[in-house]
């Protein structure tokens, strides 16, 4: 995903956290006490490379998952039928890692219900579909 953001000066490292860690290091962050799916850090270098720190919480993404309504997902076309496409773990912990490494290169979304009509959101899909086009 780097290359293709032509972000070769960039290092994103990825760290799983579980609940209880994630929820000190978002009280610590940002000062809000509750659970939360990702957060992001950049640091960029002196000598213009950039440095990030990605941390992403596979409980907070499993509860996220058992909790949407079958009509809030999105609807998935195959063989001709239209049926909601129920997302799998896997592929929202790589939604997550692109969420947050797009954080890191500088990309913002507006909070609220434009959310996920921003173009880092449709970037951020994008990638998520040429991730997992790329793996199977």
């Amino acid at each position: 995903m780097l290359a293709w953001e032509r972000a070769d000066g960039a290092r994103v490292e990825l760290t799983l956290l579980d609940g209880a860690a994630m929820r000190r290091l978002n009280r610590r962050a940002t000062g809000r006490r509750r659970l939360t799916d990702v957060i992001a850090f950049a640091l960029p270098q002196p000598d213009g490379t950039l440095l990030g720190d990605v941390y992403i919480c596979p409980d907070a993404a499993r509860g996220w998952l058992n909790s949407v309504p079958e009509k809030a997902l999105p609807v998935a076309e195959t063989a001709g039928n239209r049926q909601p496409a129920t997302p799998h773990l896997d592929e929202e912990l790589v939604r997550l890692a692109v969420h947050g490494t797009l954080h890191v290169l500088g990309y913002d979304h507006p909070d609220g219900p434009g959310r996920t009509r921003s173009a880092m959101w449709r970037r951020q899909e994008r990638y998520v579909r040429r991730l997992r086009n790329s793996a199977a």
